[in-house]
């Protein structure tokens, strides 16, 4: 049993606790993007009304912030296939949600699960590519903003859970470029922290943004269809063609 001034004590622990653990930071609040410039969030990335993402021309990632604790991102990644060079992977995802300024000065990043989407490209296994939902708590051990000594832009430092750095970001759009911070695709067993059964007054808000549709969308199906191979038969008749050209030669000159 807590005697009376353990009990203060404890109390203001709590207090300070909450205190420190801040909703959101002023000074992230913009748009993100790495070096590439390619991959940005927002309406050019992921259109939620008609479910579609948009293939950026190089792969990064980009990270949206909000003063008041929301965030969005978009990664475009190409793994690799040491075993098969020439079948690597293409994975496109996109998520958003709250985010926590911690009292240790990390980041707690918590998605709106039933929003976030991933399409990944694997076409030497299948046609089209696999289409999903995708969600990730993400806790930043640390983060830096600063103005970048060589360009003189704004610079974003992330630290991942485990110290390692994540390639760094700039700053491109302030105020951030972003879908609306809210879910944007409830399901009708969603819960907690973004749910909403206000299907319809999220539905006109969306339709009211411009979606920067263009040419390069990609529906839910196809992130890229796999190469078709060389025709076979073409490539033989070509084959004998040229040797029987080569040998007419041959025996008249």
């Amino acid at each position: 049993m807590l005697t009376q001034p353990s009990s203060w004590l404890a109390a203001g622990l709590i207090i300070t606790s909450l205190t420190w653990a801040q909703q959101g930071d002023p000074q992230l609040a913009g748009t993100w993007t790495t070096k590439s410039r390619k991959v940005v969030t927002g309406p050019g990335f992921y259109d939620p009304v008609n479910e579609k993402m948009f293939e950026p021309k190089l792969t990064g990632f980009s990270y949206s912030f909000t003063a008041d604790g929301h965030y969005e991102e978009s990664y475009y990644r190409a793994i690799s296939n040491p075993g098969e060079p020439n079948c690597p992977k293409g994975l496109i995802q996109w998520q958003h949600g709250t985010y926590t300024k911690n009292a240790n000065g990390s980041l707690s990043l918590t998605p709106f699960g039933v929003d976030g989407r991933q399409l990944m490209s694997d076409p030497c296994n299948f046609g089209n590519a696999i289409y999903t939902r995708y969600h990730q708590f993400e806790l930043f051990k640390e983060y830096a903003v600063s103005q970048d000594k060589y360009s003189g832009a704004q610079r974003l430092d992330l630290y991942a859970f485990d110290g390692s750095p994540l390639n760094p970001m700039y700053l491109a759009y302030k105020p951030p470029q972003m879908l609306p911070t809210m879910t944007l695709n409830p399901t009708a067993d969603a819960t907690g922290s973004g749910a909403t059964k206000s299907t319809g007054k999220v539905k006109r808000g969306l339709d009211d943004l411009d979606l920067g549709i263009h040419p390069d969308a990609l529906n839910r199906e196809v992130l890229r269809k796999a190469r078709e191979g060389p025709d076979a038969d073409r490539w033989w008749w070509v084959g004998v063609g040229l040797t029987a050209a080569g040998a007419f030669g041959y025996y008249c000159f």
